[in-house]
């Protein structure tokens, strides 16, 4: 059976009751995602294999996000975020999406690059060339250390040399491009990269100092675009006021900076749960948004022919299913079974995805009714229970604040008090 991710009514189960209907519905066996649950995910025996100085967890939820159709599949998506309505928006989004058939994407492939720097090098133009004419022999050099990744179709298949004047002087840069396949990359990257550096300071006749990779993985592009349907997002007038605002932030780097934090709301989210880098996908992303040398949206929206909105997302996105948290961490293993993906790639193209609609929907907040109406009518539960409110007291309390349009724990702590008062008083 097939991934459903219309799940209607959701919202009102509680976790225990939601879970077995996320379970359900993406035909999977609601053992494979017990590690979900508090207390049976990472325990402090895991952790203490996975950083040093363990001393404990962090908690962060992980919701659910439905309706989601990516290249033509349906896929329930485990968010991992402290934020309140991140979860909600993109399902909204992802809705107002499916009547025109969901997301596409496409990837430019798994290539990650390692860069050595070579310094104090005579002749800089000279020695580029001459690692040029090595590129064959580093190549293999470097393919020795992971015959296992060569074996199933990756490895290093290309050299690249930059002459890079500095503050420190001329330095001679050389990229290794690696295929990494359904990895993330970098031991990968790092263990060639260190492998090559002394032929390399040979064959330059000079001394090379960092051996790593480079987190602009411009090499590893997603794309994901999606039609959202302009009478569902509210009418042409919200539509046009979407494309505008949109060009508010291709223009101006004050306004992308947001912009742009709400596609790595989602982004970040199921890269989080997944057990992937959210260092190396942010640094990834936000070094793609200046890539023209000027910080601009990662997104666009334009109006088509008939009305309706269209989303366009390009991201780089160094993200695996192998090696790392991702494998190492049970709840990480957990999520990526309910995803269903079988490839980087995949993963790839639904984290896009998640960033698109995450993206979409605050653009139509901000351009139809404000981000604070829905935001903190959300953001009221979060502040009920920062007030002391226990779960069976949290609805009333939000409910309370919101109708009266006071959102601040020390108000939330007054209503709370009057509410108990009243369930104590004959």
């Amino acid at each position: 059976m097939a991934t459903n991710s219309r799940i209607p009514g959701l919202r009102d189960h509680t976790p225990q009751e939601r879970l077995a209907m996320v379970a359900e519905s993406a035909d999977v066996d609601p053992t494979a995602l017990q590690a979900l649950l508090p207390g049976d995910g990472l325990s402090l025996a895991h952790a203490d294999h996975m950083i040093e100085n363990v001393v404990g967890l962090i908690g962060i939820p992980i919701g659910i996000a439905t309706n989601f159709t990516v290249d033509g599949i349906d896929r329930l998506i485990p968010m991992a975020t402290e934020e309140p309505s991140v979860v909600a928006a993109a399902s909204n989004a992802a809705r107002i999406a499916r009547s025109h058939g969901g997301f596409s994407t496409s990837y430019t492939g798994d290539v990650m690059v390692a860069q050595i720097q070579v310094l104090d090098a005579v002749d800089p133009h000279g020695t580029r060339f001459a690692l040029l004419e090595a590129r064959d022999e580093l190549i293999a050099l470097a393919n020795e250390q992971d015959p296992t990744l060569v074996s199933l179709g990756g490895g290093a298949f290309d050299v690249s040399v930059r002459v890079l004047p500095t503050r420190a002087g001329v330095q001679v840069i050389l990229h290794l491009h690696v295929d990494v396949r359904d990895a993330m990359g970098a031991n990968a990257v790092n263990t060639m990269a260190e492998a090559i550096a002394p032929r390399v300071a040979e064959l330059a006749h000079s001394r090379t100092l960092l051996r790593i990779l480079t987190n602009k993985a411009d090499l590893r592009i997603t794309r994901a675009r999606a039609v959202f349907d302009g009478e569902l997002l509210g009418g042409a007038q919200v539509v046009d006021d979407i494309v505008a605002a949109a060009a508010f932030a291709e223009a101006d780097p004050y306004r992308a900076a947001t912009h742009n934090k709400g596609i790595m709301n989602g982004i970040t989210a199921v890269v989080l749960a997944t057990g992937n880098d959210t260092r190396a996908v942010e640094s990834g992303c936000h070094s793609h948004a200046a890539r023209d040398g000027r910080y601009a949206a990662l997104s666009q929206f334009e109006k088509d022919a008939e009305g309706n909105l269209v989303g366009t997302l390009e991201v780089p996105l160094a993200v695996g299913l192998v090696g790392g948290a991702t494998r190492a961490h049970p709840t990480a293993q957990a999520a990526v079974t309910l995803l269903g993906v079988r490839t980087a790639q995949e993963l790839a193209g639904v984290i896009a995805s998640v960033g698109l609609a995450q993206n979409l929907a605050a653009c139509r907040a901000l351009a139809a009714e404000g981000i604070q109406r829905g935001h903190m009518t959300l953001h009221a539960r979060t502040v009920a229970a920062s007030a002391g409110a226990s779960v069976d007291e949290v609805g009333a309390v939000a409910a309370r604040i919101v109708a009266e349009r006071r959102i601040r724990v020390e108000y939330a702590r007054e209503v709370l008090a009057e509410l108990r008062n009243e369930k104590h008083t004959p």
